[in-house]
């Protein structure tokens, strides 16, 4: 079944009353205002067997061996042959604006071997970000969804049993620099750039800008960038939460998107197409391979031979001449959808148009 989706959504600029349209939060966000990832290397210890073997995985029994050092246990000169302890990467991503003592979730992921990590526990593990500073801690036990079971014949592993989550696992030790309130200037970034949407926007905040301030505060940048200058009676985030739930109507360009793997089709609701006449055919060819068996007559000296037969037939099916001409989203997929074709045959009529040049949008094949 051939499946097209159609954006042909209808954005309308909405004022005080209340149309329909989309909320500016929703089609933009603060620059600045963004998360940060941290990462850490530890231990998981408390493992039933599926943890590392120290022999292939030597930075196991490195860390083992610290780990114990800063305990006071020496064992510097001891050969340990355990399984309950698996090498991990921790990664955790500390929210914008976080405060110290927060709780964030982490992800730890093996390293090492391990066969599993069900059942472990993480070891404090000190989690830094790109400037190689400590931001916070993790430790806890893991819960890991996927499972492994082996026997001597026969192994079953459902889902990924060597990562798991530790939710509020990493307690927040350092918060991230910046503040929200010592910006004068703020600055909104476009998550679909574009010129039209982005004077829309900015027009939209003006309006209410001016009714609610007596000022206009927001300059379009550029196709991705709007600069908004904060009035000194109002503070940072209540500017931010007002200007959010104002509606703006985002322009959406004129595209085809293609998955040639799964036969998907998106096309845009601005998407026309010049007059074409489209004829498409299918030719099948069909190659059947049989075995014929010749033997002798009774009683020859013949022998028995076996020969290959083959047959070899084509057929050529549409091949219907259409017009299609797209003033409209709907006139278009209908003129496609009379052609009666599967989504590979449609794919290739939209790249051969486009290479005609009566397309006027872009192609996007994926």
């Amino acid at each position: 079944m051939i499946r097209i989706a159609l954006l042909a959504l209808s954005f309308c600029l909405m004022g005080p009353q209340g149309h329909a349209g989309t909320r500016i939060k929703d089609i933009v966000s603060v620059q600045g205002v963004r998360p940060n990832q941290l990462i850490g290397y530890g231990l998981v210890i408390g493992l039933n067997g599926t943890g590392d073997s120290l022999r292939n995985a030597p930075f196991t029994g490195q860390s083992i061996q610290s780990m114990l050092d800063r305990m006071g246990v020496n064992v510097r000169n001891a050969n340990p042959r355990t399984k309950n302890v698996a090498a991990v990467i921790v990664t955790a991503e500390l929210p914008a604006f976080v405060g110290m003592g927060s709780r964030i979730d982490v992800t730890v992921s093996s390293l090492g071997d391990a066969t599993s990590l069900a059942g472990g526990s993480l070891v404090m593990t000190p989690l830094s970000g790109a400037d190689n500073v400590i931001y916070a801690v993790a430790q806890g036990p893991l819960a890991v969804t996927g499972f492994s079971s082996q026997g001597k014949a026969e192994t079953l592993t459902q889902g990924v049993p060597t990562t798991g989550r530790i939710p509020n696992g990493a307690l927040v030790e350092r918060e991230a620099p910046g503040r929200l309130s010592e910006e004068k200037t703020l600055v909104l970034e476009l998550r679909n750039p574009d010129f039209n949407t982005a004077v829309r926007i900015a027009d939209a905040i003006n309006a209410y800008s001016v009714d609610r301030f007596g000022l206009r505060v927001a300059r379009e940048e550029d196709l991705r960038s709007i600069v908004l200058r904060r009035p000194q009676a109002i503070g940072a985030a209540r500017f931010i939460a007002e200007i959010g739930d104002l509606v703006a109507e985002p322009d959406v360009p004129a595209r085809i998107v293609i998955d040639e793997r799964t036969g998907t089709i998106v096309i845009g609701k601005d998407v026309q197409i010049s007059t074409v006449a489209v004829a498409h055919g299918n030719l099948t060819v069909r190659v059947t391979e049989n075995t014929k068996v010749s033997q002798p007559a009774p009683f020859s000296d013949g022998q028995t031979v076996v020969a290959p037969e083959s047959y070899v037939s084509a057929d050529q099916n549409g091949g219907n001449l259409a017009v299609i001409r797209g003033t409209t989203l709907q006139t278009f997929v209908g003129g496609l959808n009379k052609i009666g074709l599967k989504p590979q045959g449609i794919i290739a009529i939209l790249q051969a148009i486009k290479s005609a040049g009566a397309l006027q949008a872009d192609l996007v094949v994926q």
